[in-house]
């Protein structure tokens, strides 16, 4: 079962306009296909994902400031990231790099449950309280160094199981981190952005037989990703992109 799939009641305050026109110009009009992304898109409310003075910015084509360095990405981006992962609804997934669960929220309504992991604490301590407050029930916000994956022991609704069957990454990677594509389900597909610090493509890698396929998708620009396999982590008060 994936989760919500109802706009989330009492939080709409005038902005199911913006979020519609959101979904038309922005994600179906630039090639975003899949229904089921598309639904998901529509229920989100991405102004209670940023702070509240930027609630009029939330459904514009741009990702957001979400404070320590991070950003919310923009919701094209979200879409694309989601298609890509080609969710039918039964997945485990695992999110690298949660910022302000907004993906993770998507990704809810397209898989059985969500792993998210944060390496900001702060972040992270937002991002799961959001999430339980507004009913996303099947993610669960873990703290930690993403670009190692998560150990996929356990489930949120059934028997434990050992791998992921699509990894997404939210943040851009000088290469592909080898810990995610062991975590990654025969069959499995990771999308993740790679390339430099501050220009990255997205890759969609599919796993079968042992090896691994890519294939790129966009060129784009994400933060970078924080870790060991990642980015060195920025010292406390230095500069971010």
């Amino acid at each position: 079962m994936s989760g919500r799939i109802n706009p989330v009641p009492g939080v709409e305050d005038g902005f199911e306009a913006a979020r519609r026109e959101m979904v038309a110009r922005q994600i179906r009009a630039r090639g975003i296909s899949s229904q089921r992304v598309l639904d998901a898109m529509a229920s989100v409310p991405r102004h209670l994902f940023v702070s509240p003075p930027q609630a009029a910015q939330a459904y514009t084509d741009e990702p957001l400031s979400i404070g320590v360095g991070q950003t919310i990405s923009q919701p094209f981006m979200v879409a694309a990231m989601s298609e890509a992962l080609s969710l039918q609804g039964n997945e485990r997934v695992l999110e690298v790099g949660a910022g302000s669960g907004y993906q993770a929220a998507v990704l809810s309504l397209l898989a059985r449950d969500v792993t998210a992991v944060e390496a900001q604490p702060s972040l992270a301590s937002q991002a799961r309280e959001r999430l339980s407050r507004l009913g996303y029930m099947n993610v669960r916000v873990e703290e930690g160094d993403g670009s190692m994956g998560w150990p996929p022991v356990t489930s949120l609704d059934g028997p434990a199981t050992t791998l992921y069957q699509a990894i997404l990454v939210s943040a851009g990677a000088p290469s592909v981190p080898p810990p995610l594509v062991e975590q990654l389900a025969e069959g499995g597909r990771l999308v993740i952005p790679v390339g430099k610090s501050d220009q990255q493509e997205l890759l969609r890698i599919v796993k079968r037989n042992g090896s691994t396929t890519q294939q790129s998708l966009y060129s784009c620009r994400f933060v970078p990703l924080l870790g060991h396999y990642g980015w060195n982590p920025v010292a406390p008060g230095s500069p971010q992109e």
